[in-house]
């Protein structure tokens, strides 16, 4: 059975989380586990039951306008780009890492940053990153993990695995979803350990890294616009923390760009400044 005292005794180093732009903010280890697990409880009654499908497997939903739901809001409308006005946020779900199996998969997450920091001198280059998919694929993340490749949204694939877009671009990710019954598009704002990144082509169909010097794959490693996450470490070296519900644009309707706003333009914010705030509600899972 995992305990409290079993997590809080784990010696884990603090991690380094690498935003975009090269710079860099250092995240403070968990004390205690179980504190969103009761903060899931206590807002379990403001999730209607639209979201008890998310509810079910450990989500709790934030409250609008707090600072946490606010940061999260802005990072994706910032990586919408010209399609901000166009987006709405209807829910923010997090991960309340509760129960056995949610504690157990957060503390491999954490054991496996820091296994690769020690082979990558000391910078397991942790990220932000967004994944893209159908309601019923991101059920299935959250409630037993990932078990397949997915589709990018132009079907270009970098190499056989997990894509997932840069914080700055989440569009990438919405494009890559599907609207439910509801009109709702979901993705997921994910922590990924990257480690050492090499290029993949276009169109490539490379499944493993090329040798052992290298953890995961990118398309342009100045200028990256989708990271490819190995099969064999889908469920290790991504954690999914929130669930972000939005009404947005159709495909179709992005690339023609013939929409009608249906809010304002969000203030902007770097995202270097964005990914450090965020980084402190993300470790207080």
């Amino acid at each position: 059975m995992l305990t409290n005292q079993y997590f809080q005794t784990t010696n884990l180093q603090s991690e380094e989380l690498e935003v975009e732009d090269r710079e860099s903010v250092v995240v403070d280890n968990d004390d205690d586990l179980d504190a969103d697990a009761e903060n899931g409880e206590a807002h379990s009654g403001d999730n209607n039951e639209s979201f008890a499908d998310f509810t079910r497997n450990g989500m709790f939903k934030i409250g609008e306008g707090s600072r946490e739901h606010d940061l999260i809001k802005k990072t994706l409308l910032e990586g919408m780009g010209r399609h901000a006005n166009f987006t709405r946020i209807v829910a923010i779900h997090k991960n309340s890492v509760s129960g056995s199996a949610g504690k157990a998969r957060w503390l491999a997450f954490r054991i496996f940053s820091q296994a690769v920091a020690e082979r990558r001198g000391g910078n397991s280059n942790l990220r932000f990153a967004w994944y893209g998919a159908s309601r019923a694929e991101i059920c299935q993340v959250i409630s037993h993990g990932f078990s397949h490749s997915g589709e990018t949204a132009n079907a270009q694939s970098h190499g056989i695995g997990i894509s997932l877009s840069p914080a700055k671009f989440s569009i990438d990710s919405v494009e890559s979803s599907a609207a439910d019954e509801n009109g709702l598009t979901h993705i997921l704002l994910c922590r990924v350990i990257l480690g050492k990144m090499e290029m993949i082509p276009a169109g490539s169909r490379q499944f493993q890294p090329s040798s052992t010097e290298f953890d995961s794959g990118v398309d342009n490693i100045v200028e990256p616009r989708r990271f490819t996450v190995w099969n064999a470490f889908m469920n290790s070296h991504i954690f999914p923390n929130y669930i972000i519900s939005i009404q947005a644009p159709s495909v179709a309707d992005m690339k023609t760009n013939q929409v009608r706003p249906l809010r304002p333009t969000s203030p902007w914010m770097s995202f270097p400044v964005l990914l450090s705030i965020l980084s402190k509600f993300l470790d207080s899972s």
